[in-house]
């Protein structure tokens, strides 16, 4: 019961930045998954982490573009850095949708998903420094934008939870394992 509490206080008080900070934490988290399935050649598990990865972005621009941004463009002066930031969203948006519309073994899909990765490195790095240092000198309350963030989020979906990576890496090693228990038996 008290970790309970604990969670509802902690969630409570979690501003924008920190809920934006923890999206970009996870969608990394799912890149470096993506890679080591891909040295592995697990392809249902290059499918399924590129679909959370997918969803993940969605959802995360999507937010941003309805709440945080237009907050931000209110407060403070961020134009130009939101300007740049729109830009990127429809660059990742429309490598998203390519993505999520094929799979491994179709022609540039893991290209795809190395760029995508590329360029949400970037933009979480001008996101992080500049609009994130813009947000934090602009006058509303983070808190209670980090509220409404996380609320849109979870009528969006983006409450679920995420890949089991855990899972993906057992069955990762279980591939692995049957593959060289095959090696062994060919002459």
């Amino acid at each position: 019961m008290a970790r309970t509490t604990a969670t509802r206080t902690t969630r409570r008080s979690q501003t924008a930045l920190d809920l934006l900070k923890a999206d970009h934490a996870e969608v990394k988290k799912l890149f470096r998954q993506f890679e080591k399935l891909k040295k592995t050649e697990d392809t249902d598990g290059m499918q399924e982490v590129a679909q959370t990865i997918s969803d993940a972005l969605r959802i995360h621009a999507q937010i941003e573009e309805e709440i945080f941004y237009p907050a931000l463009r209110e407060a403070g002066d961020a134009d130009d850095a939101l300007d740049e930031a729109d830009v990127e969203h429809s660059h990742v948006k429309e490598l998203v949708e390519q993505i999520a519309s094929s799979a491994p073994g179709d022609e540039h899909f893991e290209a795809r998903v190395k760029v995508l990765s590329e360029y949400v490195e970037h933009h979480v790095e001008e996101e992080e420094s500049t609009i994130f240092s813009k947000a934090r000198k602009a006058d509303f309350d983070l808190v209670a934008l980090g509220q409404q963030l996380a609320a849109r989020k979870a009528e969006l979906g983006g409450e679920e939870p995420p890949v089991d990576v855990a899972a993906l890496a057992g069955r990762q090693q279980a591939t692995q394992k049957r593959n060289g228990q095959r090696a062994k038996r060919q002459p």
